[in-house]
C-alpha cells in the first residue's frame, strides 16, 4: 500500500519523549510496547519521581501502567543525549523554547521529531518552519499526527496515524519505531499538508463544540465538519498542501474525530462555550491546554494573509478572541448568501 511503513524500515533503538503529558505519555508506552528503550521527560520533577516510583502517569492517564521499558527522566539533556532519536510532544506554544533548549545537544544530521498539532503562536507559521529557521533547513524534521486520542492508545485500542516530514528515511524510522500491535503508522512527504490539517482541527471543533452545545443537532454537526473541510482544503491550496493529504488521517480523519469525540479538549471546550460558560472557566474546567485557542487565532490570520474565505474558522476566531456572542455568530453562518456548493 502506498506510504505504508515498509518492514525493511530502519528502526532506532531508543527514543526521547519530550513531554509528559497524556499524548507524550501515550507515546511513550507505544513505543516501549514495541520493545524501544523510551525515555519520557516531564518539566516537573515531582511528577517525574513520581510516575518512576509508581509505573504510571495518573494526572493524565490514570489506570495505565508504563511497560518495562520505559523510563521517566527529569533531566532534558541527559534524555536527548542517551537516546538515537527524540520526539516533542509539547504544547505547540512550547515548541520553539524546548528546541532552543536542547539545541546544543542535537547531533549532527540528527532529525527533529514532534508530535504537536498547532501553528506558532503570533506568526502563524507552520512549526517545521520555525525549527528550520532555529536550525537548519538541511535537518530531517517529521510531525507525527493524524486521529489519535492519548487514552485510547494508551490502551492499546486500534489507531492509525502518519509521519509526515522532509526526509523520507527520517520518517519510516519514527514510523518504524511507533508501528506494531494496534498502531499503524503511514508515512507521508506532505508536512505542510499534515501540519494544517492538525492545526485547522482544532478550530473547527471547537465550532462543532459550539453548535451541540446550543442543542442544534446532528445535521448540523454534519455540515459544519463537511464545510470545515472545505475550508480546510481551500487553506490547503493556497499554502501548497496535497489536497490528498487533507482527505487522509492529517486531515478529514484527525478533523471527524475531534469533532464528533468527547474525549477532544477542542471539542469540550465548544460546548462549553455553545451552553454559555466563559472561557477562562471552561478552559479551567478542561485543566489541560486546549490548542484551539490559539491556533484560532493563527488561523484567521493565515486566511486574512492568503484571502481565503473560512467563515466557520473566522466565527470561533471572534468568539473567543474578541468575546463575541455565540448565538450571533451561528445566525451570521446561517444567513450567508445562498450559493453553489462547489466552485
Amino acid at each position: 500500500m502506498p506510504g505504508e511503513l515498509s518492514k525493511s524500515a530502519e528502526t532506532p533503538e531508543s527514543i526521547a519523549v519530550i513531554g509528559a503529558g497524556s499524548w507524550g505519555t501515550a507515546l511513550a508506552i507505544q513505543l516501549a510496547r514495541q520493545g524501544r528503550k523510551c525515555m519520557l521527560w516531564g518539566r516537573n520533577p515531582e511528577q517525574v519521581s513520581k510516575m518512576a516510583e509508581q509505573r504510571s502517569n495518573d494526572r493524565f492517564l490514570p489506570g495505565i501502567r508504563f511497560p518495562a521499558m520505559l523510563a521517566p527522566e527529569a533531566d532534558i539533556h541527559q534524555a536527548v543525549e542517551a537516546c538515537d532519536e527524540f520526539i516533542l510532544a509539547v504544547p505547540s506554544h512550547a515548541f520553539l523554547q524546548t528546541l532552543k533548549l536542547i539545541r546544543s545537544d542535537l547531533r549532527e544530521g540528527q532529525g527533529v521529531g514532534w508530535a504537536c498539532k498547532g501553528l506558532e503562536p503570533g506568526s502563524g507559521r507552520f512549526l517545521h518552519q520555525s525549527a528550520q529557521d532555529l536550525l537548519a533547513e538541511d535537518r530531517p524534521m517529521a510531525v507525527v499526527t493524524g486521529p489519535s486520542f492519548a487514552a485510547e492508545v494508551a490502551r492499546d485500542l486500534p489507531t492509525a496515524v502518519t509521519v509526515a516530514g522532509t526526509d523520507d528515511p527520517f520518517c519510516r524510522r519514527l514510523a518504524s519505531a511507533l508501528h506494531g500491535g494496534s498502531f499503524r503508522a503511514y508515512t507521508s512527504n506532505d508536512i505542510i499538508g499534515a501540519e494544517l490539517g492538525g492545526a485547522v482541527k482544532n478550530v473547527l471543533a471547537v465550532a462543532t463544540g459550539i453548535s451541540d452545545g446550543m442543542g442544534f443537532g446532528d445535521n448540523a454537526r454534519a455540515a459544519l465538519v463537511t464545510r470545515g473541510l472545505a475550508e480546510m482544503m481551500r487553506l490547503g491550496t493556497a499554502l501548497g498542501a496535497a489536497p490528498k493529504t487533507l482527505m487522509g488521517l492529517a486531515g478529514m480523519g484527525d478533523l471527524v474525530l475531534t469533532c464528533t469525540g468527547d474525549l477532544s479538549r477542542n471539542r469540550r471546550l465548544g460546548l462549553a462555550l455553545g451552553r454559555g460558560d466563559k472561557l477562562d472557566q471552561a478552559v479551567a474546567d478542561i485543566g489541560q491546554v486546549v490548542e484551539g485557542v490559539s491556533t484560532a487565532e493563527e488561523v484567521w490570520r493565515l486566511a486574512q494573509r492568503n484571502q481565503v474565505d473560512m467563515p466557520i474558522a473566522e466565527q470561533v476566531y471572534g468568539i473567543i478572541h474578541r468575546g463575541e456572542d455565540p448565538e450571533a455568530c451561528v445566525r451570521e453562518l446561517l444567513s450567508r448568501e445562498q450559493k453553489p456548493e462547489h466552485h
